[in-house]
């Protein structure tokens, strides 16, 4: 299930059952949401080579889906390809470069929220409100990322849906090109991030909802602010 895919989480209801995917995406998605959790939990350590034919033999499948999903991952941030060396894992982001990355974000983030609250259309709001929704009923980063990872991909929908109701293309390029969140998830789990993020993301979409554009701008540079701290947290327990 893509990170950057709302409709996933969105409830359809009175619409007619889809048509199951082929088999042969099912077993690319099973492989890469594997080959991701190894990434995520460490198990395929930062830095580390990724050998396509041993985790191949890993999984007990050809060498084809595991060369797409590692395509996909490195589309995500979390492996690289480089000449003659193949795939490694990405390193772990330094103190420094959360910092830089949140300094950016709070440049972009609070904008977009504000230009949402002004330009979002009816839908564009039904799927903020649906994403946020959806985040209450799952599990907060903590322990394995198989426990969490349905968390993670809403927190990176709710910022997302956000920039994109904005409705202005080189600030939503900009943004999508921090694609930050699964590199912070990544570090390591934080037991009392949940509550907070979800109090957080509800003052940001409340202020969208309700058009007010400065609290819009207030509520999301808060909310970045914050976890920021949170980062900084890991850093100094470490």
């Amino acid at each position: 299930m893509p990170a950057s895919d709302p409709s996933a989480f969105e409830a359809h209801v009175g619409d007619a059952p889809a048509a199951p995917p082929p088999v042969r995406q099912v077993l690319a998605d099973s492989v890469y949401e594997d080959i991701k959790a190894m990434v995520m939990d460490h198990q395929i350590a930062p830095g580390a080579r990724v050998g396509i034919e041993a985790l191949a033999r890993t999984l007990n499948v050809s060498s084809t889906p595991v060369r797409e999903a590692l395509a996909r991952l490195e589309a995500d941030g979390l492996v690289v390809k480089r000449s003659l060396s193949g795939y490694r894992a990405t390193e772990l982001l330094t103190r420094e470069a959360v910092e830089e990355l949140f300094e950016m974000r709070l440049l972009l983030e609070p904008r977009a929220a504000a230009l949402a609250a002004t330009n979002a259309e009816e839908a564009q709001l039904d799927v903020i409100e649906s994403i946020l929704e959806n985040m209450q009923s799952r599990p907060g980063p903590a322990g394995p990322y198989v426990a969490y990872r349905d968390f993670a991909a809403l927190d990176q929908c709710f910022h997302e849906a956000v920039v994109e109701a904005a409705r202005r293309p080189l600030l939503a390029e900009a943004v999508e090109r921090l694609h930050s969140h699964l590199h912070l998830f990544r570090l390591s789990s934080l037991q009392d991030a949940r509550e907070p993020t979800l109090s957080e993301h509800e003052r940001v979409a409340r202020a969208i909802l309700r058009r007010r554009a400065d609290r819009a701008a207030e509520a999301m540079a808060d909310h970045l602010t914050r976890s920021l701290e949170r980062q900084r947290g890991r850093f100094d327990e470490a």
